[in-house]
């Protein structure tokens, strides 16, 4: 959770600052002496540590650099390489490098919060109904979830969605892209709103899938985001990370970075 703090550091503090203590100098790798950063991007349990694990590191590194809700040109090497690690699972049940999704073609992945989730549904609606015009640039439309395999067929079967769709159950995809999670992410006035316009569209979350273990235990905080990727299993061309439940980017920029 972001404190609301709006003093700046200068990052040459902190490089000055590792002469004293050495093991600060890991904390912000790639950041340029004259580079400019605000506490309030520090979540607060973070901010007056000065040794860091390497997924500490890379989570505080994401957060300045790359903030979430934002739209990123390409994806690091770093992320590539962990990407091409994860498996995700198809609706019969066989697992698949996730990278092999775009290997070979180019490819629009959705990532939802969890499969019972009202914005998800929402999201992948508005996705499909540009599918025509990612079919004609030879680009496939994915939804991956955080969940079992049973979840993705229900989604599939009640959303009637017409992509690829496959579960994540590890959700180690969500942790190689540095998805946001959180119950300040979920719950913010702004997805409050976005509910109520929802319900008045004739959305509806499922509950059941939205209070089985897994996600109960492990994804009901969790937000997603949108990668284009492909060809090339190191190719990722676009990347928004939601920074609260509901965050669609513009579709306009999905469509300009998969189908222009």
């Amino acid at each position: 959770m972001a404190t609301s703090l709006s003093t700046t550091l200068s990052t040459s503090n902190l490089y000055s600052n590792s002469i004293t203590n050495p093991t600060s100098t890991h904390l912000l790798p790639g950041l340029s002496p004259n580079s400019t950063l605000r506490l309030s991007t520090i979540p607060k349990h973070l901010k007056y540590t000065t040794s860091f694990s390497p997924r500490q590191t890379l989570l505080m590194t994401s957060a300045i650099l790359g903030s979430p809700g934002t739209e990123i040109s390409v994806a690091g090497d770093d992320t590539a390489t962990v990407l091409d690690t994860v498996k995700v699972f198809d609706l019969n049940g066989n697992a698949i490098p996730i990278s092999d999704l775009w290997k070979d073609r180019k490819a629009v992945v959705a990532f939802a919060r969890h499969f019972g989730c009202v914005f998800c549904r929402k999201r992948a609606d508005y996705l499909a109904a540009k599918k025509d015009i990612m079919d004609a640039s030879g680009v496939a439309l994915v939804v991956i979830g955080p969940g079992s395999i049973d979840q993705a067929r229900a989604f599939t079967e009640q959303t009637k969605f017409k992509g690829e769709v496959y579960a994540d159950p590890t959700h180690s995809s969500y942790e190689a892209l540095q998805f946001v999670s959180g119950v300040s992410t979920t719950f913010t006035p702004k997805a409050g709103l976005k509910i109520i316009q929802l319900y008045m569209e004739g959305y509806r979350q499922d509950w059941k899938l939205s209070f089985e273990k897994d996600t109960v235990t492990r994804g009901g905080w969790q937000q997603g985001g949108i990668i284009v990727a492909g060809p090339g299993k190191t190719n990722i061309s676009f990347v928004h990370k939601d920074k609260e439940a509901g965050d669609d980017p513009n579709i306009k920029d999905v469509l300009k970075a998969c189908c222009s």
